[in-house]
């Protein structure tokens, strides 16, 4: 497993960017895909998007395809979040989230590790 703690929520209006940042711990980070989910209150964990364990290859949910942009950096074992035009329905709590092996449509429970979230609120 990889311990996992994200940082860079806040408070922004509509419009604003933010990065969030995930830093991971564990020898074998590298090998990990790595992906952000967002939890909005009342409403269930959603994916937002995924990059392979080389960075080579991302995968973004349609909702923030071309605003947000996911990166990572195997040698610090970070990986990051950069999120522009932000709208009022990207506020929730971001998790950072680690799995070895993912296949098909990234959900949640392929997922084993997660860090504690982010909250990120966006005023209108």
């Amino acid at each position: 497993q990889v311990h996992l703690v994200e940082s860079g929520g806040g408070l922004v209006q509509a419009g604003g960017s933010l990065r969030l940042s995930c830093q991971a711990s564990g020898r074998t980070f590298s090998s990990y895909v790595m992906g952000w989910f967002r939890q909005a209150p009342g409403k269930e964990r959603e994916f937002v998007t995924t990059i392979s364990w080389s960075g080579g290859s991302t995968y973004y949910a349609d909702s923030v395809k071309g605003r947000f942009t996911i990166s990572r950096d195997n040698a610090k074992k970070m990986v990051y979040l950069q999120m522009n035009s932000l709208k009022p329905e990207d506020t929730a709590v971001y998790y950072c989230a680690a799995t070895p092996h993912l296949i098909g449509t990234p959900k949640a429970s392929d997922f084993g590790s997660w860090g504690q979230g982010t909250q990120v609120t966006i005023s209108s």
